[in-house]
């Protein structure tokens, strides 16, 4: 195992918004951390957050030219992020952006299939 899911993260219009429809949905608390980034904390369960995509397109499932948008981070310890990038890069992920240096706590890479994810310092 190389990390854990830490969150769930959907691309949205309206953080705040979304993440109060889900809290009325599966429950948890809403922590507004600016008009980009709102987290939903579940006790006793996984993290969802919302994140601003001022330009986004619902996904018009199963419809391939609009699919599902999202992106999962992945909790690593900081000592390890070295470690964790060279394995995930082993497995056939693609390194799209990297942490500018160690001024950001993440990196964000591409699955196999293209679909973005990120390793988070913890």
């Amino acid at each position: 195992m190389i990390g854990r899911l830490s969150a769930v993260v959907l691309d949205c219009p309206d953080p705040a918004a979304l993440a109060a429809f889900y809290a009325e949905l599966v429950g948890g608390t809403v922590e507004v951390e600016d008009e980009e980034w709102v987290d939903l904390n579940r006790e006793g369960g996984q993290r969802l957050s919302f994140q601003l995509a001022p330009r986004h397109q619902a996904p018009s499932w199963p419809d391939p030219e609009r699919p599902q948008q999202f992106h999962l981070d992945i909790a690593v310890p900081r000592a390890e992020m070295e470690d964790a990038d060279k394995q995930v890069l082993a497995l056939g992920a693609t390194l799209l952006e990297d942490d500018l240096g160690g001024s950001r706590n993440w990196r964000v890479y591409a699955d196999p299939a293209g679909h973005p994810f990120c390793l988070c310092a913890c």
